[in-house]
């Protein structure tokens, strides 16, 4: 009832909204048929010619008188200036005054083309006259001018865009008077409003500057998007926009959350009306659109009003005092019941206090925020300055079939001082004479100090704490470069064992790579390999000892580090032709030494490709044969052409009688197919042979 009441004392006609502008400007002072556009606030303002942009027109006459604080100067910028030359700027002009009133002095004269738009005009004292007049004229668009305090030197016109800055980030000040008729935006927040957007009406509806008080934005400059949508907030109406190069967004202090009437915060219990709309369906089914129902986003109906008058309230309490910066509401949300608000006041108390009504920045006029133009777009509405209040009430004025509302409130919790880290005050000493009894423990307080550990104590361990890291690094890099340095001294040692890999020359990299290809040729050879009997004598006291070969096996091409190839059957290796040609294994455990270091290789030329590969013979001593079937004479072995070949013995010449330490010159030695060819002792050779078959063995009898 209370709230009711006080409602009542202020309830005004729509039509007070309608002529609030002009009840503002005259205020302050105009006279005149030939105004425009005007908002004339303490700080700042902004007026126009009359029908700016169009054409003004013949014969008009317009007077402002500005005033501001006293120890203030008034500077004046100009968004446009449009007004047809004439001979000393007889016809048609406009002329600033340094004050008001008959002892007014002229600032300057106005008109044509000559006129620099950017220069900017400082009066000399805190009050100015501004005069237009129009005479015969064509052509003209007329003016736009914004004026501010002298101690506002960045001050920008309501013609400014985003597109007119190139800096990354700025702040600039925005006069009052911006939310123009003329010019449009694009976007909202937070997503950012295009470029080619009107900076001080994009304030206006983001809500960081007042229509009517102006104000700093602090402006960030960002790459843009491909869409911007529409929206109504601050009775300003954003457009649609497509693709652009940049936008730009506001800097804010960030006390635009949310309050909880979407999330569940504020409870249901917490949320009040003056009527209710209930009713029966023809169905039977029971609708009711109650308090609680006035949740932003919230799916179902949305609340509504019973009674259809201004005295209509819904109520919201919030506990405790909160810092309400903004509203956004919507209507009903249902296509079949267009119920909506499309203009309402704000009320606010505080516990015990009576309620108060939002009124227009410097005027005792009820302000009337913009509603609804539908029962679904949202709408927001921002309070500058701010209200700090516990409860809030929401009072419809216009709405459409029912006033029905989804409620949503921006703010933040207040500023505490007590909060506030405040600077630490000295203490003054207290003068008593009584002894301060000693406490063994004590509440903390700024003024107590520990002393149990010295100063030094702490430098030492500070200092400490600093070394110690640093020795171990030191040390840590001082033993990595030892085990560095070792490894580099080492690098390059290696062990040479009698068949270890030898060392890739890169050098010889292509001669390496022709041991892998084919023989050139093809065709079996029959080519013998001799010995002499001197080679004879140094194979035979090498092989002093009994060698037995289980299985002869092929000697395939060492694998040279680093070349991955395929080694073909029946060949050996031939190492290059270096310094180290002549090597020969130093322990005589290769059975192909060669006889004269300086002579021959380590190892034995590559055979034909087509022809049999046979093993170099192998002279056995065979102690324990049984006599008069080999006796005492040295047998030789070969390998057979065949993967799995017998080994053979040849006949035995009994006039060549074998005996330890005799000469080489003196053995006999068994050809293949049998047969003992007579040689001198210096010619005695071996013949390779050509084809391999099996001879029985015969006894000396034979």
């Amino acid at each position: 009832m209370e709230a009711g009441t006080v409602r009542g004392k202020h309830t005004r006609k729509t039509g007070i909204f309608l002529c609030l502008i002009a009840t503002l400007s005259s205020a302050i002072g105009q006279k005149g048929d030939g105004c425009g556009h005007t908002v004339l606030g303490p700080e700042s303002g902004t007026f126009t010619s009359i029908n700016y942009p169009q054409t003004y027109p013949n014969n008009t006459v317009c007077e402002w008188e500005i005033r501001v604080h006293p120890s203030q100067r008034i500077i004046f910028k100009f968004g446009d200036f449009d007004i047809e030359n004439s001979t000393s700027c007889h016809l048609s002009y406009l002329r600033l005054y340094n004050g008001i009133g008959p002892g007014r002095r002229e600032i300057g004269k106005y008109c044509g083309p000559g006129f620099q738009r950017e220069r900017v005009i400082e009066s000399e004292s805190n009050e100015v006259t501004v005069q237009f007049m129009s005479g015969i004229h064509i052509s003209g668009r007329g003016f736009l001018v914004s004026y501010s305090t002298s101690n506002k030197s960045d001050l920008i016109t309501c013609l400014d865009k985003g597109s007119h800055f190139s800096e990354p980030e700025f702040s600039r000040y925005c006069p009052a008077g911006c939310l123009t008729p003329f010019g449009n935006i694009s976007g909202t927040i937070p997503l950012g409003y295009r470029d080619s957007s009107l900076l001080c009406m994009a304030g206006v509806h983001a809500g960081v500057v007042s229509h009517f008080l102006g104000g700093r934005i602090n402006v960030v400059i960002s790459k843009g998007i491909t869409y911007y949508e529409n929206t109504v907030a601050n009775n300003v109406s954003s457009k649609t926009g497509h693709l652009s190069r940049h936008l730009f967004t506001f800097k804010t202090n960030g006390c635009y959350g949310t309050l909880g009437m979407e999330s569940g915060v504020i409870r249901d219990g917490q949320i009040h009306a003056s009527s209710v709309l209930q009713w029966h369906d023809p169905s039977g089914q029971f609708h009711s659109w109650g308090p609680e129902r006035a949740r932003l986003k919230k799916p179902g109906s949305a609340w509504a009003a019973f009674h259809t008058d201004e005295a209509q309230w819904l109520q919201i309490d919030l506990k405790k005092e909160k810092k309400i910066t903004g509203i956004i509401t919507t209507g009903s949300t249902l296509g079949e019941y267009a119920f909506y608000v499309s203009a309402y006041r704000i009320f606010s108390r505080e516990d015990g206090e009576d309620w108060k009504v939002y009124k227009e920045a410097n005027t005792d006029l009820d302000k009337i925020f913009q509603g609804n133009a539908n029962n679904y777009q949202e709408v927001r509405n921002n309070f500058i300055p701010p209200i700090m209040a516990r409860y809030i009430q929401i009072n419809p004025v216009q709405w459409h079939q029912k006033a029905a509302l989804k409620v949503e409130l921006l703010g933040c919790q207040p500023f505490q001082p007590s909060l506030a880290r405040a600077p630490v005050q000295p203490r003054p000493p207290l003068l008593t004479t009584e002894i301060t009894p000693k406490l063994d423990k004590t509440t903390f307080t700024p003024d107590v100090k520990n002393n149990s550990v010295t100063p030094n104590i702490s430098k030492d361990v500070a200092l400490a704490a600093v070394l110690v890291p640093v020795l171990v690094m030191v040390l840590t890099a001082f033993i990595l470069v030892l085990v560095c340095g070792w490894h580099w001294r080492n690098r390059k040692k290696t062990v040479e064992a009698p068949y270890s890999l030898i060392y890739w020359n890169r050098t010889g990299w292509w001669k390496g790579m022709k041991q892998f290809l084919p023989a050139k040729n093809a065709e079996p050879d029959d080519t013998s390999v001799r010995y002499t009997s001197s080679e004879m004598n140094r194979l035979r006291a090498r092989n002093g000892s009994t060698l037995i070969q289980a299985e002869t096996a092929e000697y395939a091409q060492p694998l040279v580090a680093g070349v991955t190839g395929t080694l073909r059957q029946k060949s050996t290796f031939k190492p290059e032709e270096d310094s180290e040609a002549g090597y020969s294994d130093p322990d005589g455990n290769g059975h192909y030494d060669a006889p004269v270091p300086e002579i021959y290789h380590a190892y034995a030329e590559p055979l034909p490709a087509s022809s049999p590969e046979y093993a170099t013979p192998i002279i056995m001593e065979i102690s324990t044969h049984p006599t008069g079937t080999l006796g005492s004479v040295a047998a030789s072995t070969f390998k057979s052409s065949s993967s799995t070949g017998p080994s053979l013995a040849g006949n035995i010449n009994p006039s060549l009688p074998r005996t330890e330490g005799t000469p080489s010159g003196q053995t006999g030695y068994d050809t293949p197919k049998g047969k003992i060819i007579p040689v001198s002792a210096e010619e005695q050779v071996y013949q390779v042979p050509n084809s391999v078959s099996q001879i029985p063995a015969t006894s000396d009898a034979e």
